[in-house]
């Protein structure tokens, strides 16, 4: 790769809808590899199209002008397009890949699929909804039936092109009443109409290296999300063959799926790759200095990177435990673990023993609440000299903060408090008796898996309020636990950690009661775990639950 000569320069225009597509369609409007691949939901493809209809601004498009070749797709939304121009310069996409593959792969003639069983089907074929003008009706619809659409569906392919859409207009005319036909073309024809009117915002670059365009993506941040890190690394540190950056921490993360971890965000895995290849600096970095950095060990350090974070995930499964990647506490905490685990992939029991006893005093103390990049640097200088037996601890210990007053899974106190509760109540019984289990509960429904107890009083919001209690449709969880039978009802009350003072109040109707007696029993059983544990208790009995989500 050679360098253009000169500064960037940047210029914005205009642009039609219509013409945008035209360059996708020649091939001198590219998307290159680096580029996350298409993960847009449908009903974001839907709300898209919305968007368009009514005026509104689907944010600008970034486009890098360059003389240089860089990999890239050669089908966008599944769509075939020719190969760059030999001669002069090509376009890169930037940024607006999800937008214009949206737009590409509906609006542009492709063949119809008569039964579309798949979603990589279904999801390229969408439809207006004719006489659906109302404001909280979607006038945008997959079509996913084996039968043909209504009439009045309005196939998107059919738009863009004069002769696609006389064809509609014909098969319209044929299958509706006469008196109906004029309003449904008129309709049809306004949307036509808009869509190839539609402009958009295009700020071209021209000029310069990879490094600069990343550069200014960055600085531009023309769609209100910057260009995430490991899309700036693999954007300069690319090779032309081989996947991307990017592509390789996404098959990480599947891979991950089956331990619960499938969700663990890119950006961590990213930070665990700088970690592994030797990077001190895992929060804060010069892309273009990095990138020089792990050019030539990039492919080596995901290979690395892949079995270590596997074996920390494992451990956070087996020894913590840590069921799923939105529990932990801090993300940070994989990063430090993937690094120990790089270094030291078989621990001595001690060894295991100390990591645990790390990730609860960690989680509990707050201790990367709001941490820098030098304090992470340094904690994962620790680490990688506890995994090398240099050290004995890789942290300094700190006391607990306080039994949280507010649920809120926003707060890594409440994560960690919601993990040990997982671990300390591990035999939860329905009101049959029948075993529940809670990481289920918590894989379908996230945070509405825990629900509220009793409502109406100041203390409603506090986490000893909320329980992982499956009830039949219309019963409550205070109802569920009223109509226990008393035969099972302390046992089943144990289970999820409800103590016989606060069914008793519950009982007798003092729901606050209730609250106060359980988050009493949960705090003192978690503080006898914190001791077991060796870390030092709150002084507190209660505090806030601060939102530390990194």
């Amino acid at each position: 790769m050679t360098e253009d000569d000169g500064e960037i320069t940047v210029n914005p225009q205009i642009m039609l809808l219509e013409q945008v597509l035209g360059e996708i369609a020649a091939g001198r409007l590219r998307v290159p590899r680096f580029q996350r691949p298409f993960v847009w939901r449908p009903d974001q493809m839907l709300n898209l199209f919305d968007s368009i209809e009514r005026g509104y601004p689907i944010g600008s498009l970034l486009v890098w002008e360059t003389n240089l070749r860089i990999p890239s797709l050669d089908r966008v939304a599944d769509i075939p397009i020719p190969p760059p121009p030999q001669d002069g310069p090509a376009a890169y996409l930037l940024d607006g890949h999800q937008r214009l593959s949206t737009l590409f792969g509906n609006l542009l003639k492709r063949p119809q699929v008569d039964s579309p069983e798949a979603q990589k089907e279904w999801m390229w074929q969408i439809y207006r909804v004719l006489r659906n003008r109302e404001e909280r009706v979607e006038r945008f619809r997959h079509w996913k039936k084996e039968e043909p659409p209504p009439p009045n569906y309005l196939p998107m392919r059919s738009v863009l092109r004069t002769m696609d859409f006389l064809a509609y207009s014909r098969k319209l005319s044929n299958s509706v009443e006469v008196e109906a036909l004029e309003s449904l073309l008129d309709e049809a024809e306004e949307l036509a109409h808009r869509i190839k009117s539609y402009q958009i915002a295009v700020v071209r670059l021209k000029g310069g290296d990879l490094r600069h365009a990343v550069e200014v993506f960055s600085r531009l941040n023309s769609s209100g999300q910057s260009m995430s890190p490991d899309q700036m690394v693999s954007a300069l540190a690319y090779q032309a063959e081989g996947d991307s950056l990017a592509e390789r921490i996404d098959a990480i993360r599947e891979g991950l799926g089956p331990l619960g971890f499938g969700q663990l965000t890119s950006i961590t895995v990213f930070r665990s790759i700088l970690a592994v290849s030797g990077e001190g600096d895992v929060l804060d970095a010069r892309w273009d200095v990095l990138a020089n950095r792990v050019r030539g060990q990039l492919a080596d350090s995901v290979e690395k990177t892949e079995k270590a974070i596997r074996r920390a995930v494992i451990f956070l499964n087996e020894h913590v435990p840590v069921p799923l990647a939105r529990l932990v506490p801090y993300q940070v905490q994989v990063v430090l673990l993937t690094a120990f685990f790089h270094h030291n992939p078989n621990p001595s029991e001690g060894e295991i023993e100390e990591l645990v006893r790390w990730f609860w005093g960690t989680s509990w103390s707050g201790f990367f609440a709001g941490a820098n990049s030098t304090q992470v640097k340094n904690s994962l200088h620790q680490m990688q000299e506890f995994a090398q037996g240099a050290i004995r601890a890789p942290w300094d210990p700190q006391a607990a903060r306080p039994f949280p007053n507010r649920f809120d899974m926003r707060s890594a106190r409440v994560r960690a408090f919601i993990l040990w509760e997982l671990k300390h109540f591990d035999a939860r019984l329905s009101e049959s008796g029948r075993s529940i289990d809670p990481v289920a509960a918590l894989s379908a429904s996230d945070t509405n898996a825990y629900q509220h107890v009793v409502l109406g009083t100041s203390k409603a919001s506090h986490p000893a309020n909320r329980l992982i209690y499956p009830t039949e449709p219309g019963v409550s969880v205070r109802r569920a636990l009223l109509n226990l039978e008393p035969d099972i009802a302390h046992k089943v009350a144990a289970s999820h950690g409800i103590p016989a003072s606060a069914l008793q109040c519950l009982r007798g109707g003092d729901g606050e009661g209730f609250i106060i007696e359980r988050a009493r029993f949960l705090e003192s059983s978690e503080r006898e775990f914190m001791e077991s544990m060796r870390i030092e208790t709150p002084v507190a009995h209660s505090g806030e639950a601060d939102i530390d989500t990194e």
